[in-house]
C-alpha cells in the first residue's frame, strides 16, 4: 500500500503507539506510572445517580420530584405526534414505543372517552397535578 505523505506518523510508529495501549486496553486496573495520574474514587458524600434521575431543578420535595421524573417517562414515550388521544390511542402508542408495564398500566387508569391534549393533561388527569 502506498503511503500519500498525509500521516503524521510512520506505520512503524503507529505499531509502537498500539502496542503501547495493550496493557491499558486489556488491563482491569489502573496501569499509570504515577499515582497522582490515576482518577480519584468517587466520595463517600457524592450523590447515588444510579439510584435513580437526578431530580428537576426547582423539585423541592420527593413528591414532586417523583411527579417531574413521571412526567418526563411519559413524555419520553408519549411523543407531540401522539396528541391529541385518547386512553384507547395512548396505551396503543405505549405499546409501540415498548413502554415500561408499571408506565402502561397508570395510563390504563385514565378515564374512557376523554381527549387529552397534551402531556400535561394526561399527568393532571392522572391526580398527578402540581401544587400551586
Amino acid at each position: 500500500m502506498q503511503q500519500r505523505g498525509s500521516d503524521r506518523l510512520s506505520p512503524h510508529r503507529d505499531d509502537e503507539m498500539k502496542h503501547e495501549l495493550q496493557g491499558m486496553l486489556r488491563g482491569d486496573h489502573p496501569n499509570r506510572a504515577e499515582d497522582w495520574r490515576d482518577p480519584e474514587p468517587g466520595a463517600d458524600d457524592d450523590p447515588a445517580l444510579a439510584d435513580g434521575p437526578v431530580p428537576p431543578r426547582g423539585a423541592t420535595t420527593t413528591e414532586e420530584a417523583e411527579r417531574e421524573a413521571f412526567r418526563f417517562e411519559l413524555a419520553r414515550h408519549l411523543r407531540r405526534t401522539a396528541f391529541p388521544a385518547d386512553r384507547e390511542e395512548l396505551l396503543r402508542t405505549l405499546a409501540a414505543e415498548y413502554a415500561p408495564d408499571d408506565l402502561v398500566e397508570t395510563v390504563r387508569g385514565l378515564p374512557d372517552g376523554r381527549s387529552f391534549a397534551n402531556v400535561q393533561e394526561v399527568v393532571d388527569a392522572l391526580g398527578r397535578k402540581p401544587e400551586a
